[in-house]
């Protein structure tokens, strides 16, 4: 099995918003703001071939489906559909791909599922071969959206992926179209039923896997957010993700599980440790593309 970063559309958000309650200070020393308090954000999806005999692609970024209008109010930079060249280049067309998985439905990690927008064009499903793997908690929050996160999903979205007779609902740690080759966690900080995948690594001792990499999603957009205490002012419950994260980072450090990060816009895969004195998660052997890796390497 390979494995392959895939960029999608880049974004620029507002750095207070994508740090919580860190003060910019403190936050600007890791993405540094441009003139309207904006940072550089990746949408990168993770490709895996073959796994469980399939091409998979975890995530698929925010696309390109927004009008010109929304566009700029969401910071999109580009105005193609990067992540279809971005496959294109690795080898791929979208619908060579027999499985998407996301981690959740919020725009900017779905919205590559959706063609270009075009006017006077209905938003239409991409990858018309592949089966849609959500989890239950995260469908259900995207049918019925608390005022709070409602502008984070796409009112069409839901409907196309029901139509397409291709979703399957995850509700346990595996999912038939995977099968044991992916482990999911799951977490509530961020929002609810938040999927995030591990791809089983190759060792294993006392029946745990070893040496595998996960899709860290919106619980570790990247490295800064390696730190417990950085979260985003878009977590729904800080101090629940907080708790969340520090379990998950643990058992990753334990079991050598690399993090594949989405919105890092420099690294895409890193191994975590810990220092020993002040008990802090950081950073070692970051990468930023992969290019046919293979999981051990």
């Amino acid at each position: 099995m390979k494995l392959w970063s895939i960029l999608g559309n880049s974004q620029k958000l507002d750095g207070g918003a994508m740090f919580g309650n860190a003060p910019r200070a403190l936050w600007s020393r890791w993405a540094a703001p441009d003139d309207a308090n904006r940072i550089a954000l990746a949408c990168r999806a993770l490709l895996a071939s073959p796994l469980n005999g399939k091409t998979v692609l975890f995530e698929t970024g925010i696309g390109a489906f927004f009008d010109p209008k929304m566009r700029e109010r969401y910071g999109v930079v580009e105005d193609r559909h990067v992540l279809l060249e971005s496959l294109r280049a690795a080898g791929f067309e979208h619908d060579d791909v027999d499985i998407v998985v996301l981690s959740h439905l919020h725009f900017d990690h779905a919205g590559g599922l959706l063609a270009p927008w075009s006017e006077g064009r209905a938003p239409e499903l991409l990858f018309p071969n592949a089966t849609y793997v959500v989890s239950k908690e995260c469908w259900e929050r995207a049918n019925h959206p608390h005022p709070r996160d409602r502008a984070s999903f796409i009112p069409e979205l839901q409907g196309l992926l029901e139509k397409s007779g291709r979703l399957e609902l995850v509700e346990g740690v595996h999912t038939p179209a995977l099968g044991k080759s992916v482990r999911f966690h799951f977490s509530d900080g961020h929002t609810p039923g938040l999927m995030l995948s591990e791809i089983i690594g190759p060792d294993s001792s006392n029946g745990e896997a070893h040496g595998g990499v996960v899709f860290c999603a919106d619980l570790i957009p990247g490295r800064p957010w390696v730190h417990v205490p950085i979260t985003m002012g878009y977590d729904r419950n800080a101090e629940l993700l907080i708790d969340e994260k520090r379990e998950f980072l643990e058992d990753k450090l334990a079991r050598n599980v690399h993090l594949f990060f989405t919105h890092d816009p420099e690294c895409a895969l890193a191994q975590v440790v810990r220092d020993d004195a002040t008990g802090r998660f950081g950073t070692t052997h970051e990468v930023a593309e992969l290019h046919a890796r293979a999981l051990a390497a």
